[in-house]
């Protein structure tokens, strides 16, 4: 694997990104990886390289660059009451999807100027806080993005503009929408929600509820990780990239 850390010049600032690649052969299909709200960490490092293997160049950025290159979070970023998680909530709390929307623009543009990937198609995909965001990019650039995928994106029915449920069918991308059977912050009833709204859309994709698991369930190094729901997270997001990337 080819790994950098290099900064996408923004309309705000400049987006330290993490970007892994394979080694040999022709430039591979870009994907956006699009990190939860405890942030950037090595955990997020190694399911890049994981993605990066099976042939795609991933962009990680740190979505929260805005508030300055401190944004890094120690364990306690998990723990109810703990100093890091009250420092990451402040940052979390002022994100919006319209700005996050400009990110993604800026590293289309690089991938443009930088010629790392393959030209063509983008894949995007977002997890907890950034589910959102990926589903939201697939209907702002749907001459780029060409499958999306949300992993217990939160608050996927809101006011927010550029909400998810009010952008679906607005792209042509492939969609994939994983949700855990116990999330608070995409309860049942919402999803419900946006399951009807999604069948009525005429979207491509899909919709899935992954039973008896958490919000978090993809990740490796949290409480509530599920090995054959990981997997099959991992398998969903394969599949989906292979048929619309290559």
């Amino acid at each position: 694997m080819i790994e950098t850390t290099t900064d996408i010049p923004t309309c705000d600032g400049a987006m330290e990104t993490f970007i892994v690649r394979p080694e040999r052969g022709a430039p591979a299909p870009a994907v956006l990886m699009l990190m939860d709200a405890p942030g950037i960490r090595e955990e997020l490092h190694d399911m890049a390289r994981r993605l990066a293997t099976c042939g795609y160049c991933v962009l990680l950025p740190n979505l929260y660059y805005r508030a300055g290159r401190d944004t890094t979070f120690g364990p306690g970023v998990l723990t109810l009451g703990d100093p890091e998680r009250d420092r990451m909530r402040a940052i979390r709390t002022r994100m919006t999807i319209p700005p996050v929307m400009e990110d993604v623009a800026a590293m289309l543009a690089f991938l443009d100027r930088e010629g790392i990937a393959a030209a063509g198609p983008v894949g995007a995909h977002g997890y907890c806080m950034s589910g959102p965001y990926a589903l939201a990019a697939a209907a702002r650039y749907p001459g780029r993005i060409a499958a999306a995928a949300s992993f217990y994106g939160t608050w996927l029915v809101s006011d927010a503009e550029e909400s998810p449920h009010l952008t679906l069918g607005k792209g042509r991308a492939e969609l994939y929408i994983s949700c855990a059977e116990h999330d608070e912050l995409a309860p049942l009833p919402m999803v419900a929600e946006l399951r009807a709204l999604f069948d009525a859309s005429g979207a491509a994709g899909e919709l899935e509820i992954h039973s008896a698991v958490h919000h978090g369930f993809a990740f490796p190094q949290r409480w509530c990780y599920d090995k054959p729901a990981a997997e099959r997270h991992w398998e969903r997001l394969i599949a989906l990239y292979r048929r619309r990337l290559g």
